[in-house]
């Protein structure tokens, strides 16, 4: 199978589909690898590796004009001519995306698979996982910053001096993102909360965490009273294939503290916060009444080698599927199949059809 690589284009991406090493475990299965030059030097992966590899050196429409195309990000609009009727495999986030690209996809006769719904044998996702883990202890990171006080923070910085505690961090969600910023604040030594949906066990938490923190339940009202006092509130809250349901209104927004700051890592399905929108890397923050909030749509794009290679290494073994056995590599396994997103000009992931309503499209795959 020919196979492209094209350079991402989103704004402030540096990440690349496919290492070096990567393109050489595929060229040794008998693909051709056609990337397009310059896509790895963001992640630290000259050209040369790559032809070391056995993979070919192209411009764009040629990395597009492939069996299989591999990205990181969903096409931007710059990108939607190139979609045809390629096999697509990457994170594409639906739901809360363009609604012109799910549009563009069903008329190309687009076969688009999503990283982010594909499914292991035990139900988790193991290509998200990756990046959720990278996202929620970029998010405590990221947030200690912009809460100081020469960006426009309260000048409170969490976590720990001497035998004194300081700054309150709300966690609101338990999953992968959830717990890598829990424990991030709570290893800091700042007083930390976690707003669980009862998914997630109390000990099985403080085992990942391994610092003290508190665990409530997720209710409206418990999340109006804990952020009117909170320093950081991080959203990690995730629908699969859905759009994020809106945890915190903007009337709570209203509550926090001035120079408070809120991360809504879930912004690439939409937000979990009202008054939300994305961002950009370059220009990560805005305020709204009184409040930072950080919405980069693709945080782990800042620290790009160490995304790659966690990412690669989990999506390799997938790649490596498709460019021997095509579509036959998803029957042989339903947790694969929960991928695809858009096939024959039918949106194929029911919870993508409704938040776009588009059930008149939707068609399961078989």
């Amino acid at each position: 199978m020919k196979i492209g690589v094209p350079r991402e284009i989103k704004a402030d991406e540096y990440r690349v589909a496919l290492t070096p090493a990567g393109a050489a475990a595929l060229v040794r299965g008998g693909h051709r690898i056609a990337i397009e030059t310059g896509a790895g030097v963001g992640s630290g992966f000259a050209d040369a590796d790559y032809e070391a590899a056995g993979a070919h050196l192209v411009d764009q429409a040629t990395a597009w004009s492939t069996d299989l195309v591999v990205k990181v990000k969903e096409p931007i609009p710059e990108e939607y001519p190139r979609l045809g009727t390629q096999l697509l495999f990457t994170y594409l986030h639906l739901a809360g995306a363009d609604p012109l690209l799910t549009r563009t996809l069903l008329t190309g006769g687009t076969t688009a698979i999503a990283y982010e719904t594909v499914e292991d044998a035990n139900g988790r996702l193991p290509l998200l996982a990756p990046m959720s883990a990278v996202a929620g202890h970029m998010a405590i990171t990221m947030g200690a910053y912009h809460l100081a006080r020469p960006v426009g923070g309260r000048g409170l910085l969490p976590g720990r001096l001497f035998d004194s505690r300081f700054g309150k961090v709300v966690v609101i969600g338990d999953g992968v993102v959830g717990r890598h910023s829990a424990r991030a604040a709570a290893r800091l030594g700042a007083e930390t909360l976690v707003l669980g949906g009862g998914r997630v066990s109390q000990p099985e938490l403080a085992a990942f965490i391994g610092a003290e923190f508190h665990l409530l339940a997720s209710t409206p009202d418990t999340v109006a009273r804990e952020i009117v006092d909170a320093d950081l509130v991080v959203g990690a809250v995730l629908a699969r294939g859905a759009r994020a349901p809106c945890v915190i209104t903007e009337d709570m927004v209203r509550t926090m503290q001035p120079g408070s700051v809120i991360v809504d890592v879930s912004i690439d399905q939409g937000g979990c916060v009202e008054t939300s929108r994305p961002t950009t890397h370059h220009e990560p923050v805005f305020e709204r009444h009184g409040v930072i909030h950080y919405c980069v749509a693709n945080m782990p794009g800042a620290y790009p080698r160490l995304s790659t290679l966690a990412l690669t290494d989990a999506t390799l073994p997938y790649v490596l599927r498709l460019a021997d056995q095509g579509l036959a590599a998803l029957r042989d396994d339903p947790g694969f199949a929960k991928g695809l997103n858009i096939a024959d000009g039918r949106v194929t992931c029911r919870a993508v059809a409704e938040a776009l309503s588009l059930v008149e499209r939707y068609e399961a795959w078989s």
